[in-house]
């Protein structure tokens, strides 16, 4: 049985990926800003009021678990604000920064002394965030805070690979959720691909940036 710790799973994907791994027998730690009825319901351990963009909030969760060890380590949480050249707001593109972006590195660097030889730390990123895989435009702010994301996962498959953890950047898909509106994908599906990239994420493959199908994706 693997601890598993997931942000930003009130709903959609992140909620699926907890109630999967509680299904499989896993320890799920489901933290997030404020915990939906549909979260309770899983009967998983809740440790809510973080905002993945505050200090103060990411410390106390550190506090909370101090000397528990972590297994899975999922960097989830993230918002995406639809924009073009002529709609861009510079704050809003800050905003994705900070959550998409910097939220990953922040927990995850309050949460390394929880992290061991054998740990597995994902970022849940985005193909719109790969160079070379964008043949359309738009969506400034969310497309550069999730190929900085994908920069910081690098590094930190850099810094953490000597110790024995390993660092995947995965897309979920194209995924029916309120952020895209309910397009595409179900939940189920995309969280089910995410777990099995959890799950085969070893130091061999460490710092791939993959789709939650299995192949990877150009940077």
């Amino acid at each position: 049985m693997a601890t598993v710790l997931v942000t930003g799973c009130n709903r959609g994907i992140g909620l699926e990926v907890c109630r999967q791994f509680h299904q499989r027998g896993d320890s799920v730690i489901a933290v997030c800003r404020n915990a939906s009825t549909a979260l309770k319901s899983l009967g998983v351990r809740i440790i809510d009021g973080v905002d993945v963009t505050d200090d103060d909030d990411v410390n106390k969760l550190a506090e909370a678990l101090q000397g528990e060890t972590i297994d899975i380590l999922l960097n989830n949480a993230g918002i995406f604000h639809r924009d073009t050249i002529d709609s861009v707001d510079y704050d809003d593109m800050l905003e994705q920064y900070r959550v998409n972006t910097i939220g990953p590195l922040r927990v995850t660097r309050a949460l390394r002394g929880n992290l061991t030889k054998g740990s597995k730390v994902g970022i849940v990123t985005s193909r719109v965030g790969s160079i070379k895989d964008n043949e359309s435009g738009d969506y400034y702010g969310y497309r550069a805070s999730k190929s900085a994301a994908n920069m910081v996962g690098m590094n930190l498959h850099h810094d953490l690979s000597p110790d024995g953890i390993a660092v995947a950047l995965l897309h979920p898909g194209y995924v029916a959720t309120d952020m895209t509106g309910g397009g595409g994908i179900s939940p189920v599906e995309s969280a089910s691909g995410l777990v099995e990239r959890l799950d085969e994420l070893n130091l061999g493959n460490s710092g791939g940036f993959w789709h939650a199908e299995g192949y990877s994706l150009p940077w």
